[in-house]
């Protein structure tokens, strides 16, 4: 009787190489900056001593990133609409070249009876695409709603919300296609507080520049920049409106600025009003 032997071949898989962590990213260095935009940009409520003019949130940023004064640009003016910054800013913004571009616009559309979201839409596009095109990351903000800090009656509030909504949502729509990096001012620590408000309450503190800087530099960071000199919120070096400034501002500027602004704004507010009368009826 001859035994049957069956051999079993058994492949045996060498075990895998452990798998190693990624090497860390090296933190890319900004060099050239550019704040574009309207007076936020420019840095109204964060006054210097001595009639030094306005620091903002630009310096700050610049400060935090490490840009010598060389490379740091700031084309922005006060009263400018997303549209400014397309045909009036950007030409210079490209010739600078610039790592990193910071655009703060679009707030002064909401208050203008032209307002189109499509418009602010196209034009942030084209700031964006132009920038891209010379190396540039840009951040662009989107906004808290001003009327929780501005005292309006309910009407114009809830004009201006609705004016804010729409704006937010051209944004969204572009940093979702463009894939950028955004400051959501809504979920900024302390946006709604007062004292990140300067007297007039339509620009920032320098506690306010000091917040949109730290919320800019951490946007950048988590985009692989290095942030060597992190923004303090301690706030030094700017100077605190007296009194007499408080009521000449209201007398020479704020006023003024309601007015203005309000026979524009209130049209749309009433149509906003007659819509809201017609829902109770029905």
């Amino acid at each position: 009787m001859v035994a049957t032997v069956t051999v079993i071949s058994v492949e045996v898989t060498p075990s895998p190489e452990p798998l190693l962590p990624p090497a860390p990213a090296v933190p890319r260095s900004a060099r050239r900056l550019v704040v574009l935009g309207d007076s936020t940009a420019v840095g109204l409520g964060d006054p210097l001593p001595d009639r030094g003019g306005w620091r903002g949130v630009g310096p700050l940023v610049a400060e935090a990133l490490g840009v010598e004064p060389d490379g740091y640009l700031n084309p922005s003016f006060t009263g400018a609409r997303m549209g400014c910054v397309l045909t009036k800013q950007l030409p210079a913004a490209v010739a600078h070249r610039p790592d990193v571009a910071l655009v703060v616009a679009g707030m002064n559309d909401t208050l203008r009876p032209d307002f189109s979201a499509a418009k602010i839409a196209a034009d942030l596009t084209e700031v964006i695409r132009s920038l891209a095109a010379v190396g540039t990351t840009v951040v662009p903000v989107r906004y808290h709603d001003h009327g929780k800090v501005f005292r309006l009656p309910q009407s114009l509030r809830r004009a201006l919300s609705e004016r804010v909504a729409e704006l937010n949502a051209a944004i969204d729509g572009v940093v979702e296609r463009e894939g950028v990096p955004c400051l959501d001012l809504e979920l900024l620590p302390g946006a709604y507080d007062l004292t990140a408000w300067s007297v007039d309450r339509l620009h920032p503190s320098e506690l306010g520049h000091r917040m949109l800087a730290t919320g800019f530099t951490e946007r950048l960071a988590e985009a692989g920049f290095a942030v060597p000199r992190p923004v303090s919120l301690t706030c030094s070096g700017g100077v605190e409106p007296s009194t007499a400034g408080h009521l000449g501002w209201l007398v020479l500027k704020g006023v003024p600025w309601v007015w203005r602004r309000g026979r524009e704004f209130v049209p749309y507010a009433a149509v906003i009003m007659w819509h809201s009368f017609r829902e109770r009826l029905r």
